[in-house]
């Protein structure tokens, strides 16, 4: 079993509109024969740590899913669980976007990038 998280993001209002309205979560298997999974756990930062995300995926072997999730918040986080017998072979990018569906560069944390723990 592994834990990936994004960590805090910051996305504070700039001209009273939030940078980042919604967060892409892609998840992609690229084992040929074997499963995983992975349980999904987005978080509101308001002062408490309030779950508003929870989802489990089942990934079939080499495969993608695509995962779209509000984050209109002052802060949120992300956090992963994967499991399966193709746990290493499963990476996973989360990409914010704005209102009109641009993604924001700043706001992108790809597998290489996640921390784990």
């Amino acid at each position: 079993m592994t834990l990936l998280s994004t960590g805090p993001i910051e996305n504070s209002p700039v001209s009273g509109i939030r940078p980042i309205q919604q967060v892409t979560v892609k998840i992609i298997n690229r084992d040929l024969v074997n499963s995983s999974t992975i349980l999904i756990q987005g978080y509101i930062l308001n002062g408490l740590r309030t779950l508003y995300v929870l989802e489990q995926i089942d990934l079939a072997p080499n495969t993608v899913v695509t995962r779209n999730y509000l984050a209109n918040f002052d802060a949120y986080e992300f956090v992963f669980i994967t499991s399966g017998l193709a746990e290493e072979s499963t990476d996973i990018s989360v990409w914010g976007k704005n209102a009109s569906g641009t993604i924001i560069d700043v706001q992108r944390i790809v597998a290489d990038e996640q921390l784990g723990s």
